[in-house]
C-alpha cells in the first residue's frame, strides 16, 4: 500500500521531471519542503513569479524580464563581438569571468539529428540575420566540447563564413591546477593546438 498522499505523489512526480533529480532526491526535497511550509510557500511563489515574468530576449535569447534584455540595451557593450553559446547558463559562466564585453547569442541547444534537433529548432537563422546586420565583426563560437557542440560549431562556421565575419572558437585545454599525466588525449591535443606565445 502506498502511504503517500496524492498531493505528495504528484509533487514527487513533478520534481522527478527536473534534470538530475531522481526518486531519492525528490523524496528528500519533499521531506524538506513539508517540514518547512513557510519556505515551501516562498519557493512556490518564486517559481510562479519567474514563470510569469521571465522570457527569452528577442535579440540574444538570454533569459530576461525586459525585452530587449538589459545587456542588449547596455550602450557600453561591444556590439561588434558576439559570443554564441548553447544556453543561458553558458552565457552566465562566460559573463562571470568579467573578461567578455560583447554581446551574446543563445542557440537554445545543439544540433542533434538523432533527437530531431536541426537548425530550425535552434536560433541559427536569427544569428545569421544579426551577423548580416553589418555591425558584427567577430563571432566567438563557444559551444561545449562535446560531439554535438563541435558539430554545431562547424555547422555555424559554414553558415557564417560566406557573410565575411571573423570566426573564432574558444580554446579548450588543461584546467588550472590539473596534471598533464591525468589528462585525456583529446584534452592534450586541444591544449597543444591552442597554445600561445609567452610574453
Amino acid at each position: 500500500m502506498d502511504l503517500r498522499p496524492p498531493t505528495v505523489r504528484s509533487l514527487l512526480e513533478e520534481l522527478e521531471q527536473l534534470p538530475g533529480v531522481g526518486p531519492r532526491t525528490a523524496t528528500r526535497l519533499v521531506q524538506h519542503l513539508l517540514r518547512k511550509p513557510a519556505g515551501a510557500r516562498r519557493l512556490a511563489a518564486a517559481v510562479a513569479t519567474a514563470a510569469e515574468a521571465v522570457h527569452h530576449c528577442r535579440e540574444c535569447f538570454l533569459l530576461a524580464e525586459e525585452d530587449p534584455c538589459r545587456l542588449c540595451q547596455d550602450p557600453s557593450r561591444d556590439r561588434g563581438v558576439l559570443c554564441v553559446v548553447e544556453d543561458p547558463l553558458n552565457a552566465w559562466a562566460v559573463e562571470g569571468t568579467g573578461e567578455f564585453a560583447g554581446l551574446y547569442h543563445v542557440l537554445g541547444g545543439t544540433l542533434d539529428p538523432l533527437h530531431g534537433i536541426g537548425p530550425d529548432e535552434l536560433t541559427v537563422s536569427q544569428l545569421a540575420a544579426r551577423v548580416r546586420g553589418g555591425t558584427v565583426r567577430e563571432v566567438i563560437l563557444a559551444t561545449n566540447p562535446t560531439v554535438e557542440g563541435e558539430a554545431t560549431a562547424h555547422y555555424l562556421a559554414r553558415v557564417l563564413r560566406p557573410i565575411g565575419v571573423k570566426l573564432s572558437r574558444i580554446a579548450f585545454g588543461l584546467p588550472a591546477g590539473g596534471e598533464i599525466s591525468y589528462a585525456d588525449q583529446v584534452t592534450l591535443t586541444r591544449a597543444l593546438s591552442g597554445r600561445r606565445g609567452m610574453d
